[in-house]
């Protein structure tokens, strides 16, 4: 899951997204044609939502890329791109107070300009208590967005206005170091006031309740969780439409990963994920690509729920100490994804020095210890005078995930006698409503980086964040993330330490156990060219896509 990875925030989805074939790539005759620059891809959950406020996983946030447009775009290589903005912004001596001039050629799929006011209008629509957005904390930056989010101010007080119509003011509460990567990110994207009131609580619940100011328009979307296939159709009134090289986009929703790979042998699409041992067994296909993530999939534990076995740390660590996570990474997944040892990701964020990536500072690492798994069960036997227990593991109804929930099933129950694992397969969107509502004991999701930063992960732990779906709550732990986003936004050696400090915390008390760092395997029609895949924010972007025949 994503962004959630995931989910990427987010809740993610826990399989590889990829792509397959719908030309034929040898026809001689066919090169001389003029090509049909369509792209037919798999996905492998339903789309929950269109809703900028409201997005929070990782199918969402890449069709969000493709269809809206933000401040900046994020370039091949990662950097930040002048998109939705005529340039880079201003940005004064303290680190606090940003100008940006927006770029007058942006318009809507209805035509009207893009404006300062849409901006405002979105961000202060996300950080309300009333739309109840997850990613609200994001904000948080932003002058006064704490406390709009409680409730103690209204959020017309929120540091963002607009100076004229093409030109915005945003005041931050303490300099922060990763916030002009937000600007590239969907949840800060424009919205349109008159369109929100337009169709009040139907807004962005189909493709047709909403506008468009990306490359591409959204079609045949029906609502969150309920199409099996959509598209995204060329936006001809995007400023830059002529870089705009694909006519189409169809999507389809296929959960079995077998029956997407004939589909993709067939030339019914041009890219499908692979998982598994398809993955294993497509590594020599010259279509084959893999590209490791910044996210990190783990096991939930509820910790809401009163008097529950998963409130108590030692059992916490037998289920962590039980699972053999090179195993899970080589010959469960076998697709380049890697063990994860660490809360935080590999790969996402290094020292001040830039010698030294984060995860391997942390001195408190989940490891496999059949004996330590053993010993902490049986204190917890001793602690709760209690010999067996059953827990629910939600995951989602994809064939990766299945085949995932019933290793940990065997494992654990194998090594830890008495620990009776049901595992409860629902569809993508029906488990983010029960992770956001508390209904299961364990739950296999994860966590996709938003920015480059530690704290896209550390954030979420916190007491009050709307993302904590395990209800984790530790003072000294919300205490020093306090401090980090607060007071250290200048101080990046003090502010690296504390970040340490902070994933400490978690790699003691575990309220998740880390399992494995997603690698995205997939086959991809080579004649498909120029999409971009990045490793922070939405995960693919489609803006330079384009089929090529050779």
């Amino acid at each position: 899951m994503k962004k959630i990875l995931l989910i990427s925030s987010l809740v993610l989805s826990i399989i590889s997204i990829g792509g397959c074939s719908t030309f034929e790539k040898n026809n001689e005759e066919s090169k001389s044609e003029i090509v049909d620059q369509v792209f037919k891809r798999v996905e492998a959950v339903e789309l929950p939502t269109v809703d900028i406020s409201l997005a929070t996983d990782v199918v969402s946030h890449r069709a969000l890329y493709n269809i809206y447009e933000g401040i900046y775009r994020f370039g091949k290589s990662n950097e930040l791109v002048p998109a939705g903005a005529k340039e880079m912004a201003k940005i004064s001596e303290d680190g606090l107070k940003y100008t940006i001039h927006l770029n007058e050629k942006a318009v809507w799929s209805d035509g009207k300009p893009v404006t300062a006011k849409d901006y405002v209008f979105s961000w202060q629509r996300s950080v309300d208590p009333a739309t109840a957005s997850e990613y609200a904390y994001m904000f948080s930056p932003i002058k006064n967005a704490t406390k709009i989010i409680s409730g103690e101010l209204g959020r017309e007080s929120l540091g963002i206005k607009a100076i004229g119509k093409y030109e915005l003011g945003i005041e931050l509460e303490t300099a922060t170091p990763y916030f002009q990567n937000l600007l590239a990110f969907p949840n800060f994207f424009p919205q349109r006031e008159d369109i929100a009131k337009k169709y009040g609580n139907e807004y962005a619940k189909t493709s047709e309740n909403t506008v468009y100011n990306g490359a591409f328009v959204l079609e045949d979307y029906k609502g969150p969780g309920v199409s099996t296939e959509w598209k995204y159709t060329k936006n001809d009134t995007y400023w830059d439409k002529d870089e705009v090289k694909l006519r189409e986009i169809e999507v389809n929703v296929v959960k079995e990963a077998g029956t997407a790979l004939s589909m993709y042998e067939d030339g019914q699409v041009d890219e499908t994920y692979l998982s598994g041992e398809l993955a294993q067994q497509n590594k020599e296909n010259t279509d084959f690509v893999t590209v490791l993530q910044p996210n990190t999939f783990y096991l939930q534990f509820n910790l809401k729920k009163d008097q529950s076995i998963l409130k108590n740390k030692n059992f916490r660590k037998a289920i962590s100490y039980s699972i053999n996570r090179e195993l899970l990474a080589n010959n469960i997944l076998s697709n380049g994804s890697k063990a994860a040892y660490t809360y935080v990701p590999m790969g996402l964020s290094f020292s001040p020095l830039g010698d030294k990536d984060f995860v391997n500072t942390s001195r408190t690492k989940a490891v496999f210890d059949k004996k330590k798994a053993e010993e902490c069960w049986n204190k917890v036997q001793k602690e709760l005078n209690r010999k067996s227990i059953d827990l629910e593991l939600l995951v989602t109804d994809t064939e990766s995930a299945k085949r995932l929930s019933e290793y940990f099933q065997e494992e654990i129950q194998t090594l830890l006698k008495g620990i009776k694992i049901n595992i409860t397969s629902v569809p993508y969107a029906v488990s983010l409503d029960r992770l956001q509502s508390g209904e299961y004991d364990l739950a296999l999701t994860g966590w996709s980086a938003d920015y480059p930063d530690p704290m896209s992960f550390l954030n979420l732990l916190t007491t009050n964040n709307q993302l904590n779906y395990g209800g984790y709550s530790n003072k000294e732990y919300d205490t020093l993330v306090s401090e980090i986003n607060d007071n250290l936004g200048t101080d990046v050696g003090l502010r690296w330490d504390k970040m340490i400090d902070a994933n400490e915390i978690i790699m003691d008390e575990e309220p998740i156990t880390p399992l494995f760092q997603l690698a995205k395997a997939y086959l991809r029609n080579p004649n498909v060219k120029g999409i971009e895949a990045h490793s922070i924010g939405a995960e693919f972007d489609y803006k330079n896509a384009e089929i090529v025949l050779k």
